[in-house]
């Protein structure tokens, strides 16, 4: 289907234009402790929301992680925080994605190795440097139905988002290069 065609379908029937559902931003430490204190300490002041840790799966001994240890924390941004977000850390990528960062169902995900790069961050010797994975979920008005406890249904196959009305909404949203 041609980019124009899209584009009128999406103005006929304002149901089917995609959303930004959701922002998730990681960082994981890998160790409990002092460093994952730092980390969380880094992702409060980045988004202005308190983090949640997240614990270990299972054992690596081999990294010395244990079940059950904390050793990553998130934050989820939602609404214009998250576009307000995505508008500072997508120009450190030089507002350029690849195609292989978009799944089967739109999202897309992209990390960024030093969190000083984002505007208005200031190195701090005490803190360090912490790399970060960003997950970018896209989805359509009325998604919601999957996803709830009373009646719970799937979602019609005319629906779906795919990947290549992603990229077309990503671009027109929030001028990012598909490469």
């Amino acid at each position: 289907m041609a980019e124009e065609e899209i584009r009128k379908k999406w103005e006929q029937q304002p149901m089917l234009r995609p959303k930004i559902a959701k922002v998730v931003i990681n960082i994981s430490v890998g160790k409990s402790g002092e460093p994952l204190e730092k980390a969380t300490k880094v992702l409060k002041e980045i988004t202005g929301q308190n983090p949640s840790k997240r614990k270990a799966k299972k054992t690596i001994r081999d990294f010395s992680i244990r079940k059950g240890e904390p050793i990553a924390c998130i934050v989820t941004l939602r609404n214009e925080k998250a576009l307000d977000f995505l508008k500072k850390v997508l120009p450190i990528i030089d507002n350029k994605l690849s195609k292989e960062s978009f799944d089967e169902h739109g999202n897309f995900s992209f990390g960024i190795k030093e969190h000083i790069e984002i505007p208005g961050v200031k190195y701090d010797p005490d803190i360090g440097i912490f790399g970060m994975d960003i997950c970018v979920s896209v989805s359509r008005p009325g998604y919601c139905v999957k996803n709830r406890c009373r009646k719970e249904t799937s979602i019609g196959s005319k629906h779906v988002l795919t990947p290549e009305e992603s990229m077309m909404f990503v671009k027109d949203a929030l001028g990012v290069e598909i490469v």
